[in-house]
């Protein structure tokens, strides 16, 4: 019988189980304001993720078009903070 560690067990369940999008929506949420940066995070309302595509909502509208413009560096850094590549898309409302 081969022998897991509590950090592998937690892992392999959380790959097969539905609660691993939750859990990386809940982790997003921690990390946003380390990933954007304090002011970004303060104008950011909402932050989600939904069918590996994640969707950013703020009121600000010139905010609203400098996250258009990084689209692809927030992908990047939201997928290394999470570990791996969960974004395939980022949807900004």
């Amino acid at each position: 019988m081969s022998e897991f560690s509590m950090q592998d067990a937690i892992k392999q369940f959380l790959r097969q189980s539905r609660l691993k999008s939750g859990i990386q929506a809940l982790q997003i949420e921690d990390v946003w304001e380390q990933i954007m940066g304090k002011t970004i995070a303060k104008y950011t309302n909402k932050i989600q993720i939904i069918n590996q595509t994640l969707f950013i909502n703020t009121t600000v509208a010139p905010l609203k078009n400098e996250l258009l413009y990084q689209k692809d560096k927030i992908m990047e850094r939201v997928n290394e903070a999470l570990g791996e590549k969960v974004i395939k898309d980022v949807v900004i409302q």
